[in-house]
């Protein structure tokens, strides 16, 4: 099975780990692994700012680089959920609208590609502890993940699964809503650190790093002890 993996900007700039764990996982479930190192952003920044026309060049250029690849996976629900629900979005009644919803097809996060795509869930990793599990927003309700992380953790060996209070709450990143309303935004992660501390876990895991970023300074202001870490890291761990 041949991959095309997309490694999201601010991953590339700031958490460049999570990508090569993510290609150690998927080489490990049999899968072919390729890189086009042209690769830039997928557009959402500048969508999600007011710059449409500005993010249609970016996300043109991202259907160039991504042209012709049988699968794409990335470590971020929050990429894959902008490239399927508002690319069809930018591109309506253009020359490239079928390209488009196909590319769409053929995207995946992470967790859902090995749980629905290679049908594995035992990588056969180990971390020992207790963990509980954060549902991103564009996770849980653009992609459409909930039980896929979960099925993945649960045969993670000597790893507990917790779960928190209020799960499917925001953790108030939301991009530039955390620089627009930053006393919300920062409200927001408060609560979800308090409920995740109060399960006594000691890491926090999700699928999004853009969610951990935000929630690992909320963490390290409150003087927490919990462990943040990306859903591939994980899985990647241990063997």
């Amino acid at each position: 099975m041949n991959v095309q993996i997309f490694v999201p900007c601010f991953i590339d700039q700031l958490y460049p780990a999570v990508a090569f764990n993510m290609v150690k996982v998927l080489e490990k479930a049999g899968c072919t692994v390729q890189y086009n190192g042209n690769q830039t952003c997928c557009g959402q920044p500048a969508f999600n700012a007011g710059f449409h026309n500005e993010a249609k060049d970016v996300c043109s250029k991202f259907l160039k680089d991504f042209e012709g690849a049988e699968y794409i996976v990335a470590p971020s629900a929050s990429c894959v959920g902008f490239v399927r629900n508002y690319y069809q979005q930018l591109f309506n009644n253009s020359s490239v609208h079928n390209e488009v919803r196909q590319l769409a097809d053929r995207t995946y996060e992470l967790s859902e590609f090995l749980i629905k795509v290679v049908g594995i869930d035992d990588i056969g990793a180990i971390l020992e502890g207790k963990a509980t599990y954060h549902d991103s927003c564009a996770g849980l309700r653009e992609v459409g993940i909930k039980k896929e992380p979960r099925q993945l953790l649960s045969k993670v060996k000597g790893l507990e699964l917790v779960e928190m209070n209020d799960v499917e709450t925001c953790c108030g990143f939301g991009g530039t809503f955390a620089v627009k309303f930053e006393p919300i935004s920062i409200a927001m992660g408060d609560q979800k650190i308090t409920n995740a501390g109060n399960t006594e876990a000691e890491y926090l895991i999700s699928t999004d790093m853009s969610c951990l970023m935000h929630l690992d300074g909320c963490s390290k202001y409150k003087g927490s002890k919990l462990k943040l870490m990306h859903l591939a890291d994980v899985l990647a761990n241990g063997w």
